[in-house]
């Protein structure tokens, strides 16, 4: 009897899911794989569907009332650029998905590595008047939070108001007395998505990706950098960790305000009031400063933005184009056009760090050398501890740097934001880094990676075959 009874059940939730997948999958390939994973894997290929497969896009598992968000206040839309030139498709592009113009008159510093991107963090941080809007992925306890509890209790004490959001699986580790001190001296704190039993499945998948420091609307930061002390002293296992931030300051600031007050009303259905904007009249009367455009994106969206915008930038090379990610495991488009913009004379290089923080993933990254070498395109092994940036840099005309890796999670699970720059001696600038770094790895050949041993060539197949989950 109970057998009967579990069979049934069994087959009613499958068939449930069945119609789901049918009616509601993303994705052709994917579908049909989670179809064969559901009739080969009796209870596992649910269980594993329920977990990762669903697809948000559609289903608005968050219900975000995004309604209120959507035309933005002044002073966002003030000194609004024209969308023009070159990138006008891709302006627009990003404006209609993420509904932020670029914007002239931005002051911007790179930031490379832990200690010259919390130096200026810090130093912003001191010299907030009014608010510190701050979210990260991952928030590990140490010399660093203990550094930032000691300020915020400081800045706190002056009137200054300070909000914080951290992932709850990505700062899994961060202890309940860490959290209760933070409440205790004033910080508002909540986490994204935290791991409960009741919504294990609709949650555990989608993370909020995003780095993001506002001070009082004006000075921000974002990047690949989490607050980590492995950033400062490196890891055991690893060796240094190697990142890129951005500081900016401008319209694009207060742009990235806005992220952050959507996703503090996503964590608590609280408003965040925007402060004004002052620009800087002397960078507008001198007709200084950098055009910048903010694209956000998550899987609550109608359109996978960091995805088209990538997809964008390298179609729309024409010299050249590196891209340095730790994380590149492209779909069929980017990697379609990756090879085609490769075979059509485009210089396109590929750095990723030679050692890995995941092996799995690490395996799926390298099960496309062999197809991405065989079109022309060069990848370079960066071999000084584990290379964690963000960055693409093209034709000494435009460059991003953000939270967004070359994958379906960053594009189809994550919620992520990146900082597009239109801007000539940014771009070589990054271009400069680039090469430096590349001086210091070392480049693979089509040839040599042929020769790779069996047993490798093995695991990036078990690596590619489980790559649309990772």
């Amino acid at each position: 009897m109970w057998t009967a009874i579990f069979f049934s059940l069994y087959f009613l939730i499958a068939l449930f899911i069945i119609i789901s997948i049918l009616l509601h999958g993303a994705k052709p390939s994917k579908s049909l794989a989670w179809l064969l994973a559901i009739f080969t894997i009796p209870v596992g290929g649910m269980f594993l569907y329920l977990l990762l497969g669903r697809n948000r896009r559609k289903n608005k598992l968050l219900k975000l009332k995004r309604k209120a968000f959507l035309n933005l206040p002044e002073p966002l839309m003030q000194h609004m650029a024209t969308m023009s030139g070159k990138y006008r498709k891709l302006m627009t592009l990003v404006y209609r998905n993420s509904h932020f113009p670029p914007t002239e008159y931005n002051e911007l510093r790179l930031l490379k590595d832990g200690k010259t991107t919390f130096e200026s963090i810090f130093d912003a941080l001191e010299n907030a008047q009014h608010r510190i809007n701050l979210q990260y992925y991952i928030f590990e306890e140490g010399e660093l939070t203990n550094r930032l509890i000691l300020l915020f209790e400081r800045k706190i004490a002056h009137g200054v108001e300070v909000r914080m959001i951290y992932d709850g699986i990505g700062s899994f580790s961060l202890s309940k007395a860490y959290l209760k001190k933070l409440m205790a001296i004033g910080v508002e704190v909540y986490p994204f998505l935290p791991f409960k039993f009741g919504r294990f499945f609709s949650s555990l998948n989608y993370r909020n990706h995003r780095k993001i420091i506002v001070v009082d609307g004006k000075v921000a930061f974002t990047g690949g950098i989490n607050v980590s002390d492995k950033y400062l002293k490196g890891d055991i296992e690893l060796g240094n960790w190697h990142d890129m931030h951005l500081r900016l300051e401008g319209t694009a600031a207060s742009h990235l305000d806005f992220v952050f007050a959507m996703d503090w009303y996503l964590v608590c259905q609280k408003t965040i009031s925007l402060l004004p904007l002052e620009l800087d009249m002397d960078r507008v009367e001198k007709n200084v400063g950098k055009l910048v455009q903010i694209v956000a994106g998550g899987p609550d969206d109608d359109f996978p933005s960091l995805e088209q915008t990538y997809f964008t930038i390298i179609n729309k090379a024409k010299d050249y184009l590196y891209i340095t990610n730790p994380y590149i495991i492209p779909g069929q488009a980017i990697m379609q056009a990756l090879q085609t913009a490769a075979l059509g004379g485009v210089d396109i290089r590929l750095m990723v760090s030679e050692n890995a923080d995941n092996k799995i993933v690490s395996w799926s990254v390298r099960s496309y050398f062999e197809s991405m070498l065989k079109s022309g395109i060069k990848i370079y092994l960066f071999p000084d501890g584990f290379l964690h940036s963000k960055i693409i840099v093209s034709d000494d005309a435009i460059a991003t740097i953000g939270t967004a890796n070359l994958d379906d999670r960053s594009f189809e699970q994550n919620y992520e934001v990146n900082a597009i720059v239109y801007d000539e001696p940014f771009a070589k600038l990054l271009k400069e880094d680039f090469l430096k770094d590349a001086n210091l790895s070392r480049m693979l050949s089509y040839e040599e990676y042929l020769k790779r041993p069996w047993a490798e060539k093995l695991k990036e197949g078990f690596g590619k075959v489980f790559s649309p989950l990772l």
